[in-house]
């Protein structure tokens, strides 16, 4: 979705069409609040039952949407395509367990949403400024 609202902005697309709905309802995890999860679980835990990792807040797919929308700087229309598959109506884990044992997320959905489109702004650029290999057709001086 970020890549898509990054092409959009950059060519001046009127709208993005995104599959189905927008009215399914999902859960989000920033991966560095996974990785702090998982050390926490390490050495603060010891069971064989399982626990669900995660914030225990959905939001629709429409709002998300909304959300990468504004922080990539798209304001076009966003549009969806109802004939498209909307999948499971709603992913919602029950992180009682964890919380129980006092983890829970740091980092909100917005700001998770903002440094993910940088980290995608900075592989795009390195990207874009790595020399191409022979195998692409760029020229090598012997």
């Amino acid at each position: 979705m970020i890549r898509r609202f990054h092409e959009a902005k950059i060519s001046g697309s009127s709208s993005v069409t995104l599959w189905g709905t927008g009215m399914p309802r999902r859960e989000f995890l920033h991966v560095d609040d996974l990785a702090n999860a998982a050390c926490f679980l390490m050495e603060n835990y010891d069971s064989p039952d399982l626990l669900n990792i995660g914030v225990g807040e959905d939001l629709t797919i429409a709002d998300l949407a909304a959300l990468v929308a504004r922080i990539v700087g798209y304001g076009g229309r966003i549009l969806f395509d109802p004939s498209r598959p909307d999948g499971t109506p709603r992913k919602l884990l029950d992180v009682s367990r964890i919380h129980a044992l006092g983890w829970r997320a740091q980092i909100p959905l917005e700001r998770g949403t903002a440094l993910t489109y940088e980290w995608y702004l900075e592989q795009t650029l390195n990207e874009a400024s790595a020399p191409k290999s022979r195998a692409e057709g760029s020229a090598a001086i012997d």
